[in-house]
């Protein structure tokens, strides 16, 4: 049967329907605004638990028979262990071994470690994925091979999700490297220190049945706690929750490609020369090598100038760590350490402080961190000449990794991209982008090593920045040059079949993914 679809507000064509609940078109930015009383789990008595507050149970399977696992529940996980994750599989293993079918995993985020949940899918154990992929997992899923429809949301999106009762976790599994008995949990301490585990707080005060596992079980109370355990239902302790070796991974280290390290000084001097690098900054830069040089840079120029960035938000580093050593920085709010370094700072300085998206993104509250930020630093697969973006996809169609905070962080008051102008010599800037996961207008500036575009939207930007000696440029410039270094791409081929939907921080769907056409179909 034909999906009836529409045309929304950014020109695409998405379904009115996803998974069989009504979604609602893309309206602009801004233009949305939700309805009704936020979503409440149901309420619970004392009167079902332990009085000596003692939640401990023998194993994970346990708790999830406790907690009453059956055919067609949301079953959510964090991603603070990233690829060192021990856990999220085994749910999944359990649920196999009991005969459950048809679940849905609403992960926070998804690693190579969960690319063994491929046969899970396959089976009908899990019916579809409400969360980021990649690797295997985005090629089975573009390929249309998953029997529900994906969605994939900003982290800000999904405890906007969750507030809206969008979606409606029964059970969710929540990793702790500490936790005491009665179910309080934080990210740091133990054999599995992680930091922070915030993306989890949502998920604790939303869903039905909340299960802290843990392998550092201390006494009550488990101080300072991230997650409650007034809303926590089971607590079981394993061996071993995650590999720490793996647990920090996939970023961390500066750049050594020349190209990258000039786009990073480039960047820095964009910054400083336009005046959005001042005293009392506030900033978020990521963890890939361009982003962390740029972050050394920044540091150098508050260092010389005798500037101080008021707060950085994490996704934290070495790098921003070593800015609030040295001052440069007064604190840290942080949603997510990527390195032992940051993890080590958590535990240590009272001014590197654990921030929840829920409180720094989510789009339906009382305002965004976001919006409070001067530079933002983000990443992205593909941009278009509408300054449009793309970090799903690449041109190939292939779903590559999840939205993580980018849309949210689009709210920043200075947008910058740092990019290269082609990767595998396939170029970045493109007529129109694979996928649309951010509109054009919330992007401010383009910074490639061969050159500077700025949105023509940011009138003020273009005159500070005339006589300035960078090499700006229009984006269709920079489109031409990359083209005649690399020729033009060809577009990936796709089938009527939608495999995922893009939503915007809103709630509302602002594209889809389409099955992959293969060669000869």
């Amino acid at each position: 049967m034909a999906v009836k679809t529409v045309i929304n507000a950014a020109g695409r064509e998405v379904p009115v329907q996803i998974n069989g609940k009504p979604v609602i078109p893309f309206k602009g930015v801004g233009k949305h605004r939700p309805a009704g009383r936020k979503y409440s789990p149901p309420i619970p008595s004392c009167t079902d638990f332990p009085p000596d507050g003692n939640k401990v149970v023998r194993s994970l399977e346990e708790a999830l028979r406790k907690c009453g696992l059956r055919n067609g529940m949301t079953i959510s996980t964090h991603h603070h262990l990233r690829d060192g994750d021990l856990i999220s599989n085994r749910i999944f293993e359990i649920a196999s071994e009991m005969g459950v079918k048809d679940l849905v995993w609403f992960p926070s985020a998804s690693f190579p470690c969960n690319d063994p949940l491929i046969k899970y899918l396959e089976d009908g154990t899990i019916n579809r994925i409400e969360g980021s992929m990649n690797g295997p997992l985005g090629r089975f899923v573009s390929e249309g091979r998953m029997n529900g429809t994906a969605v994939l949301r900003s982290h800000g999106g999904r405890v906007q999700a969750l507030q809206d009762g969008e979606v409606q976790i029964d059970i969710a599994v929540l990793v702790a490297p500490t936790a005491d008995y009665f179910g309080n949990a934080r990210g740091t301490g133990g054999q599995s220190s992680c930091g922070v585990i915030g993306y989890g707080k949502a998920d604790s005060m939303y869903a039905t049945k909340v299960i802290i596992v843990t392998d550092n079980l201390v006494d009550v109370p488990c101080y300072p706690m991230e997650i409650e355990g007034n809303y926590v239902d089971c607590v079981v302790v394993v061996d071993k929750i995650g590999i720490p070796e793996k647990i920090v991974s996939g970023t961390t280290e500066i750049t050594k490609s020349p190209d990258r390290l000039l786009i990073a000084e480039l960047t820095a001097s964009f910054l400083e020369k336009s005046g959005i690098l001042k005293d009392e900054v506030t900033m978020q830069a990521g963890a890939g090598g361009t982003s962390l040089a740029i972050a050394v840079f920044i540091h150098e120029i508050l260092k010389q100038k005798g500037w101080k960035s008021k707060f950085g938000f994490g996704g934290s580093t070495k790098y921003m760590v070593k800015m609030l050593e040295e001052g440069q920085m007064d604190y840290i709010l942080d949603a997510q350490a990527f390195d032992l370094d940051a993890v080590k700072s958590i535990e240590n300085n009272p001014n590197h402080i654990p921030y929840p998206v829920f409180n720094a993104y989510n789009y339906h509250s009382k305002g965004n961190l976001t919006s409070m930020m001067d530079i933002m630093i983000l990443g992205a697969t593909e941009v278009d000449l509408n300054f449009n973006g793309n970090v799903v996809t690449h041109s190939d169609g292939y779903l590559l990794h999840g939205i993580g905070g980018w849309q949210n962080c689009l709210h920043a008051r200075n947008v910058i991209l740092p990019l290269p102008l082609f990767r595998d010599r396939i170029p970045v800037i493109v007529d129109e982008v694979t996928t649309l996961c951010g509109p054009g207008e919330l992007i401010d500036v383009i910074i490639t090593e061969r050159g500077i575009a700025i949105n023509p939207l940011r009138k003020d930007l273009i005159k500070k920045m005339k006589g300035s000696g960078l090499p700006l440029k229009s984006i269709g410039e920079l489109k031409e040059e990359a083209e005649r270094i690399c020729g033009k791409p060809q577009k990936a081929q796709f089938e009527d079949k939608i495999v995922a939907a893009i939503k915007w921080v809103d709630g509302t769907v602002i594209d889809v993914v389409r099955k992959i056409k293969k060669p000869g179909n």
